[in-house]
């Protein structure tokens, strides 16, 4: 189920802009699109203070590893809360 896009109620412009873009991002997160995502990139943090269990998706996956057991490094989680924390590869066999 989607939210709608248009308010039902009339509302000023400004009002109306925030309600759409916080549809379309709860509609793109419940799809699935990596461009919902706010904390979405390319490698796991390097600065900043992070919760165990905080977790990042990775805005560029490709296909890693060698024949037979290639994978996809689909985001990072921070198993070890600090600054940055310690964060290891999210991987998904491919099956290749």
């Amino acid at each position: 189920m989607k939210l709608n896009k248009i308010p039902r109620k009339p509302v000023d412009a400004d009002t109306d802009l925030f309600y759409r873009q916080i549809a379309q991002q709860v509609n793109g997160l419940s799809e699935g699109a990596i461009s919902a995502n706010y904390n979405a990139q390319t490698a796991a943090p390097t600065t900043g203070t992070y919760a165990q269990g905080y977790q990042i998706k990775n805005s560029a996956p490709a296909e890693a590893g060698s024949a037979s057991s290639k994978y996809v490094v689909i985001g990072w989680v921070c198993t070890v809360g600090g600054t940055p924390g310690t964060w290891l590869q999210m991987r998904v066999l491919t099956g290749n």
